[in-house]
């Protein structure tokens, strides 16, 4: 993979040592020489990943790290704090001002690769994510506070997995004083518990006796449900080959032991929130597809969708020879709804109408707003006598009952129903809704609410 990497340090041989190595693995490389001038390059450049020295003159790491934090142009941006002093308090300082990670001077080659790499990773998802929830406004999505709120929430739902039962009872009670935490001993149960509960996070021991920790992580990362749920480490000194395979499978943090209580705590805090921001921006672009498939008035799938489902259907009715046929149904007279009720009523006799439309539809069967009044049930695997079935049980279930339109009013609503099916291997999409369309035409002509099947 490739990423820009932006490295901040006073001391030029530092920069020089690090942008080597970085370059050697294809890293694009940028370089500052003070936190003020990495701001103002991170203000004009697409930056995916920070490594921050510390200790400069003026403005030093964390400072610089609390304002890319905290500005909403850059707070997406990891940060890994690069220092000479390894000492607890410290990493507990960079967590708290918003870094994403700490590499210790001298820097392990291996460990300052693979972290960048899982942290580059991270943010090209979450662009990706960005990116295509971005036209969320433009969709109607409204920009509501959500984010925020799930940001600020402090407790996490966080399992832990370590069959020591001293260490276990201290972890846990620590994690307890500001989280939901439970611990398992067996990892096989604690899989099972994640798959079917809503965690936050997954804290694992790789020094399991009766379990292998990495195959615990593997499995979490390769099932459904729990493949987006961060996993932190608790590692043995002198047992970094097994850390850096962790890393490399996309385990998202780690802790060596003997593990600090306030080390701890920010590091689950600073996952449990990276994990919002994404649950946030996938549950956004999950809005952000249906709106773009739906119609927004009556919930229906709208002509967009429609469009591209039924060209699979044909290719697949053409390949295997199955039937295949379509209604397109239009309220009659609704222009005359609109200029004597009102568009509300109007609305609300489309809402109406799609009930009706779902009543009458398999659930095999796609049923979509065209625009206007114009609806439209593609019905799979259904000949022209029973797809005409369904158009005439759809024109009765809108006719015999009237439609309510407030204040205890009500008005008299019918349609006009048009059948087309799949008749050769020759058909597309087009003539087939040209036969549906043309039959509704007849329907019409013919003086409203009644059906026509294939009239072209």
């Amino acid at each position: 993979m490739t990423a820009r990497v932006l490295v901040v340090d006073d001391i030029l041989a530092n920069v020089k040592l690090l942008e080597a190595r970085l370059q050697a693995e294809y890293f694009e490389v940028l370089t500052a020489n003070s936190g003020q001038q990495a701001l103002d390059i991170l203000a004009r450049e697409s930056i995916d990943v920070v490594l921050l020295d510390v200790m400069m003159p003026g403005m030093d790491g964390f400072e610089v790290c609390r304002r890319i934090k905290g500005s909403h142009a850059t707070h997406h941006i990891p940060v890994v704090m690069v220092t000479a002093l390894d000492q607890p308090s410290d990493k507990v300082l960079g967590l708290e001002s918003g870094a994403d990670d700490f590499l210790t001077k001298p820097v392990d080659d291996i460990a300052l690769v693979t972290r960048v790499k899982n942290l580059a990773r991270l943010k090209m998802l979450n662009d990706e994510m960005i990116m295509r929830a971005s036209t969320g406004k433009d969709m109607g999505i409204p920009d509501d506070g959500s984010l925020a709120r799930a940001l600020s929430a402090r407790s996490g739902r966080v399992m832990l997995v370590d069959d020591h039962p001293r260490s276990a009872a201290r972890l846990l009670e620590v994690l307890s004083k500001a989280n939901d935490a439970c611990a398992e001993r067996d990892a096989q149960t604690a899989l099972v518990r994640l798959a079917g509960g809503n965690f936050d996070l997954l804290i694992v021991s790789l020094s399991l006796q009766d379990a292998d920790g990495l195959r615990l992580c593997s499995q979490v990362r390769s099932l459904e449900r729990t493949r987006h749920l961060p996993v932190i480490m608790l590692v043995e000194p002198g047992d970094e080959a097994r850390l850096l395979r962790g890393l490399d499978m996309g385990v998202n943090d780690y802790l060596m032991r003997p593990i600090d209580r306030h080390e701890l705590l920010a590091r689950v805090k600073t996952q449990i929130k990276r994990k919002r921001h994404s649950d946030f921006l996938r549950h956004r672009l999950a809005e952000s597809v249906e709106q773009a498939i739906t119609d927004s008035l009556t919930g229906l799938h709208n002509r967009r969708y429609m469009e591209g489902h039924l060209r699979t259907l044909v290719s697949e009715a053409v390949r295997t020879g199955r039937n295949l046929s379509m209604l397109v149904a239009d309220i009659d007279h609704f222009k005359n709804v609109n200029d004597t009720y009102g568009h509300d009523v109007g609305d609300a006799v489309l809402r109406e109408f799609s009930v009706r439309l779902r009543r009458n539809t398999r659930g095999i069967d796609l049923a979509c707003r065209l625009g206007g009044e114009e609806f439209v049930i593609i019905m799979p695997d259904t000949d022209l006598t029973h797809a005409y079935q369904v158009g005439e049980r759809l024109r009765a279930c809108v006719a015999s009952d009237e439609f309510a339109i407030g204040d205890g009013r009500s008005i008299r609503v019918t349609a006009s129903v048009g059948i087309g099916t799949l008749e050769t291997s020759d058909d597309t999409p087009e003539t087939m809704f040209k036969r549906a369309d043309c039959a509704l035409y007849i329907a019409k002509r013919r003086g409203r609410n009644r059906v026509v099947a294939d009239a072209a």
